[in-house]
């Protein structure tokens, strides 16, 4: 769950308590280009004040609109599309002729929303389904891996604690991966037992710890919202470290320095940690994708916008060439 859901909820509790009603818009599904995935969250309180998004502006204003007026659907939930034509899409700013398909509650449950924010504070994941046939909603239990699922009358959303982030080094690039990657919703974990790098960490929100990384790796569990990036350059770390984490179901494994460096990396772990071939496949490294990268701050940048779009499942073209997200190639100018 990212910090817009968060703060949907909160806005939720907050104006409920104060004596409002609201409603609660949820994009269900997408066509040609869209500003938000699937699962976005709007929430509209009765005077038109809004929390959240599902587009890039123009169809909250209509139903902003839509609810100041009293007509922004009844007791039920119930869909609505947006962009079906290429006026309706040009009307509402909606790129390259997408559409948007909207699942609208306008009076939902509360209590059970308040709930569910209590339950992902307590660090659950939860899963809320909206059945339009029969107007009920529930919350239960969900289950990494679990994802959207929207059938055109019952949908079905993921909810919970944000992705995870284990960074290995405490250096300078460490300093703006963690810096972004905190701005891109992510929960961030440091580790390093080197004191001259540990006692210099300043990244407020960040979590420190300076046990060894395979240690680390264990004690978080790592799961499909995981993702490992190693940048100490020293073996005896990082190796430990993705010794561990490319066993896991994490969905990003990566490690800096040149492609020479890397095939030695692997030569070692399949040698002397008899890692398989499949599980090699799954490292990234050299670590980002190939910007062009020079300093750290331009680093980070490429390290996350590789994570990005092995989330999105995107393919990457280079050169003519199309090139797997998860292909875990990188400029070479994170030689070293």
């Amino acid at each position: 769950m990212d910090s817009q859901d968060l703060q949907v909820l909160d806005a939720v509790r907050r104006w409920s308590a104060a004596g409002h009603t609201f409603a609660l818009v949820t994009l269900a599904r997408t066509w040609g280009s869209a500003p938000r995935a699937p699962g976005a969250w709007l929430a509209l309180r009765d005077d038109g004040l809004v929390q959240g998004s599902v587009s890039g502006g123009c169809v909250e204003a209509d139903l902003i609109e839509r609810i100041r007026a009293g007509r922004l659907g009844g007791p039920a939930p119930t869909k609505v599309a947006y962009g079906g034509t290429p006026e309706e899409s040009a009307r509402f700013g909606l790129p390259c002729g997408g559409m948007l398909e909207l699942v609208i509650e306008a009076r939902p449950d509360v209590a059970q929303l308040i709930d569910m924010a209590d339950r992902i504070a307590a660090g659950r994941l939860v899963r809320r389904t909206v059945d339009l046939a029969s107007g009920h909603t529930a919350i239960d239990d969900g289950a990494r891996g679990d994802a959207l699922t929207w059938n055109g009358t019952r949908l079905c959303t993921l909810h919970g604690p944000r992705r995870r982030l284990l960074i290995i080094g405490a250096g300078q690039i460490s300093y703006f991966l963690a810096s972004m990657a905190l701005l891109m919703d992510y929960e961030v974990t440091v580790c390093d037992p080197r004191e001259e790098y540990a006692d210099e960490w300043r990244v407020a929100g960040t979590t420190l710890s300076r046990e060894m990384p395979d240690d680390v790796v264990r004690a978080m569990g790592l799961d499909p919202q995981s993702a490992v990036v190693a940048l100490t350059h020293d073996p005896k770390l990082d190796d430990m470290a993705l010794l561990e984490a490319l066993k896991s179901p994490a969905f990003y494994v990566g490690a800096i320095g040149s492609r020479i460096n890397n095939a030695r990396r692997r030569e070692r772990l399949a040698r002397y940690f008899d890692l398989s071939g499949e599980e090699l496949a799954g490292l990234h490294g050299p670590v980002g994708l190939p910007i062009g990268s020079r300093t750290p701050p331009e680093i980070a940048v490429a390290i996350l916008a590789e994570m990005t779009a092995v989330i999105r499942g995107v393919t990457l073209v280079r050169s003519g060439t199309e090139v797997p997200s998860t292909s875990g190639v990188c400029a070479a100018s994170l030689a070293g």
